[in-house]
């Protein structure tokens, strides 16, 4: 999430964030529990069907020593500085939420990246997301409804995290207070909601790191359009994940995480006051019995 590729005093670097992002999710997804009863045979087939791939890759290259033992230290250095988080979300996440959700109906989603956190502040339907005085970035209002695929009105909650006007989120960088731009809105049985926030920014993710030098060795951008994350739920209906973005950003046809899909593009209109105002709204998939 730094904006820069240096590191600057009291801003976010790659070793806080990554520290910060593979700390939350041992504490959030418990990811070991909800597979342990894998069959041996599934795990056999994932396992060496990827390191197939990698021999593949190592004989049509002719991959030599030399590459091998900087790919060894590369691994190593992305574990150390606590980025495996920010490296399977960014280049892989994309593909899982795709094969995970194409059953679906409603709504399309997108990746939930490594900077969601559980336990936001509960807010109305219609609120402003929590903010320091004076934040920075343009007003912008959000309207919306949320309903099942029927057409019928759902009472649920969405959750909203995102990155303030520098590019930075809270509890991933430092001075920003806990849960800056970060709330979660329960929603009445019209299944309506208006919020009101700020634009944000888009923003590099950490290159001062394991990450970065990937990014810089190989050539590529570390930019992410600017967009807004969310988790809508309902009772009785699957969990929506998504983040919506702005015409217009120079990254939506290259966000290095390859999460843009136009069905989540926003349709921001310029309000007399000098606002932004969005309309956007969410369809659930009901759980099958």
């Amino acid at each position: 999430m730094t904006r820069s590729d240096v590191a600057i005093p009291g801003q976010a670097t790659a070793a806080g964030s990554g520290a910060s992002a593979t700390e939350r999710f041992r504490t959030d997804k418990s990811p070991f529990t909800t597979v342990q009863n894998t069959a041996k045979q599934r795990v056999n087939l994932l396992a060496c069907e990827v390191l197939d791939s990698v021999r593949a890759t190592i004989r049509k290259h002719d991959v030599s020593y030399a590459e091998y033992n900087v790919l060894k230290a590369w691994l190593i250095q992305v574990g150390q500085d606590g980025e495996w988080p920010l490296f399977l979300d960014v280049w892989l996440e994309h593909v899982v939420e795709e094969v995970a959700t194409r059953h679906r109906h409603g709504s399309k989603g997108s990746i939930e990246g490594p900077y969601y956190v559980p336990g936001a502040p509960e807010l109305a339907a219609r609120a402003t997301l929590p903010m320091r005085d004076g934040e920075r970035g343009e007003p912008l209002v959000w309207e919306g409804a949320l309903r099942s695929t029927d057409g019928r009105p759902l009472a649920g909650k969405l959750e909203l995290w995102q990155a303030d006007s520098d590019g930075y989120y809270s509890q991933f960088a430092p001075g920003i207070p806990e849960w800056n731009l970060r709330g979660s809105f329960s929603i009445g049985s019209d299944g309506e909601f208006a919020i009101t926030t700020i634009h944000p920014a888009p923003y590099q993710i950490p290159t001062d790191g394991s990450c970065g030098k990937l990014i810089s060795a190989a050539g590529w951008h570390a930019w992410r359009p600017a967009h807004l994350h969310v988790k809508v739920s309902a009772p009785r209906h699957e969990v929506l994940t998504a983040q919506l973005y702005f015409p217009g950003d120079p990254h939506l046809n290259d966000d290095i995480a390859s999460a843009v899909k136009p069905e989540l593009m926003l349709n921001p209109t310029v309000q007399p006051d000098g606002s932004q105002k969005v309309v956007y709204d969410f369809t659930l998939d009901a759980i099958d019995d």
